[in-house]
């Protein structure tokens, strides 16, 4: 059974981002699924001089640990959330290096009409140094999206849950391939 992580950085409850992942998780079919907890402290070095946080130890372990990722990242004010720069940057601290190599997909959700596409490209260009196997298409990405799912948090437009289906198909393919 494989097994997908997946990573929002959104927050909120009712969050489209969350949506987005769990509809990724639903096609990309059967797996041992783990959601992220992004609920870190802030990145502070003085901080790390004590000793890595034990939440931070636990998303890098379920990062090496996962056979993928999916994340989901809403834009906030043209990028990606602080929050999920400061996973990235506490991860990049703990000597796992859990990212070398791991399929990784990316989505975005977001009210704007682009549907999060600046946040998709600053999230490439922060997960670079990791060198991560990000797949690069299809981009799926959920413009109005408050009004992109039904009640029970299912896609409606047929397009994107068809590029959605897509992505997952080929991170199933790429989680599949022995290392």
């Amino acid at each position: 059974m494989l097994k997908l992580l997946g990573i929002s950085g959104a927050l909120r409850a009712a969050s489209t981002n969350t949506k987005l992942m769990h509809e990724a998780v639903r096609l990309f079919g059967p797996c041992e699924f783990t959601e992220a907890n992004l609920r870190l402290p802030l990145y502070d070095a003085d901080l790390e001089a004590e000793g890595i946080p034990s939440e931070v130890m636990v998303l890098a372990e379920q990062i090496r640990d996962a056979d993928a990722v999916v994340m989901s990242t809403p834009e906030y004010n043209k990028m990606i959330p602080g929050l999920l720069k400061n996973a990235l940057d506490w991860v990049s601290r703990t000597g796992v290096k859990p990212w070398e190599g791991k399929p990784v997909a990316i989505m975005s959700a977001a009210a704007g009409r682009a549907g999060g596409e600046r946040s998709q490209y600053s999230l490439r260009w922060a997960l670079t140094p990791f060198n991560a196997h990000l797949l690069q298409a299809p981009e799926v990405l959920v413009a109005d999206s408050s009004h992109a799912f039904d009640p029970q948090g299912r896609l409606i437009n047929e397009r994107t849950m068809a590029g959605l289906e897509k992505l997952m198909t080929a991170l199933r393919e790429a989680a599949s391939k022995p290392v």
